[in-house]
């Protein structure tokens, strides 16, 4: 059976590392922790897991934090994780089951990662990343920050999930911070720092920036496929925002370049139609991105309900506006198969009440 080096990177995370170490602790041979400048008492609640326990100096760099944990660790694989993830019990029997019938042939092992969830839990945003790596191959993280493991050799996919389960927002714009100091210090941005600079900017409100970093990462041609499928969906909110719907719907269009069409993509233009009133058109978009097949091993974005809930709720509404209300109970019910409980599944459902209602009362009074 291998052996497994757990290798985490932290700081001022004392409400959620013993969680995080408790659920992992009997899966992996060694713990080990790089704190980098933790002023609460995270690193005593570490104490209580392991001794290896290391300082580092944060220099703004996230790769090289990471690359620091993974020089001190001694066993056959590496799995990284952050403090705020946990490992569900189901997973947790999948990931005891995979090391004792582990093929050490394999160099890396991807596994899925569950970063979003509605208010009710259900997951609506998932992607694989590389969590279990070969130590003898001594892999090395990249990018300073929205770092990456850079990965070769033999390469699966696990049905193992990691689920982040974040109790505090991150330092607001720690990571736009990094990068704003690297662009003036004349460094230049690699092509998924220009793509990961854009989202920051996006994410910030600030979108005229956003839309100009975007574009660069574009134009370069050399971003992956799920990069430029993303910044494309991203760009067109961007344009959307300052009122420039020209340019909101080419960006949606331009992602047809790069892959066949993606259900998030779908969704935006329905909405793009729908709040334009061309209600036809927006039906034609919901609908392709019902009938669409979800992604089960790439490792891109999937944003969940675009393929499954908020298609079938947008063609109940789209119905209703043009008085095709068989179909548009049709999609409502087909919405609730994904979320029952719902507020809009619930609301619609008290509204085709009454318009039956009302109609029964017609006929009676005819």
């Amino acid at each position: 059976m291998i052996t497994i080096s757990l290798c985490m990177i932290v700081k001022n995370e004392k409400d959620v590392i013993g969680r995080c170490l408790s659920c992992v602790k009997d899966i992996v041979d060694e713990i080990i922790i790089v704190d980098t400048g933790s002023t609460d008492n995270t690193k005593e609640i570490a104490k209580n897991f392991t001794d290896k326990i290391y300082d580092f100096k944060w220099i703004d760099n996230f790769s090289s934090a990471r690359n620091f944990s993974f020089s001190k660790a001694t066993k056959d694989y590496i799995l990284w994780l952050d403090a705020d993830d946990i490992i569900l019990e189901a997973d947790k029997k999948k990931f005891k089951n995979l090391k004792q019938n582990f093929d050490p042939s394999v160099d890396i092992v991807m596994m899925k990662y569950n970063v979003g969830f509605d208010d009710n839990g259900k997951l609506t945003l998932s992607y694989f990343r590389e969590r279990l790596s070969k130590r003898i191959k001594d892999y090395k993280w990249r990018e300073p920050v929205h770092e990456y493991l850079e990965i070769s050799g033999k390469i699966t996919n696990s049905d193992i999930c990691i689920t982040h389960k974040k109790e505090h927002p991150v330092v607001p714009r720690r990571n736009l911070s990094i990068y704003k100091k690297i662009i003036s210090k004349g460094n230049t941005l690699s092509v998924r720092g220009l793509y990961y600079y854009a989202r920051e900017l996006y994410y910030n409100g600030i979108y005229n920036d956003a839309i100009e970093y975007f574009n660069k990462f574009l134009d370069t041609n050399l971003g992956w496929v799920e990069d430029n499928i993303s910044a494309c969906l991203n760009l067109s909110i961007c344009y959307l925002n300052i009122d420039n719907k020209k340019n909101s719907l080419t960006s949606l269009l331009k992602s047809f370049e790069y892959d066949t069409p993606r259900a998030e993509i779908c969704c935006q233009l329905g909405y793009y139609y729908f709040n334009d009133n061309e209600y036809k058109k927006a039906i034609f978009w919901y609908k392709l991105a019902t009938q669409l097949e979800k992604p089960r091993d790439g490792w891109g974005f999937v944003s969940h309900d675009a393929w499954s809930y908020t298609p079938n709720i947008q063609l109940c509404v789209c119905y209703d506006k043009i008085g095709d209300i068989e179909k548009s109970i049709e999609y409502n019910n087909r919405a609730a198969e994904y979320k029952p409980n719902d507020p809009a599944v619930i609301y619609n459902k008290k509204y085709f009440e009454g318009l039956k209602s009302n109609l029964k009362y017609k006929k009676a009074t005819l």
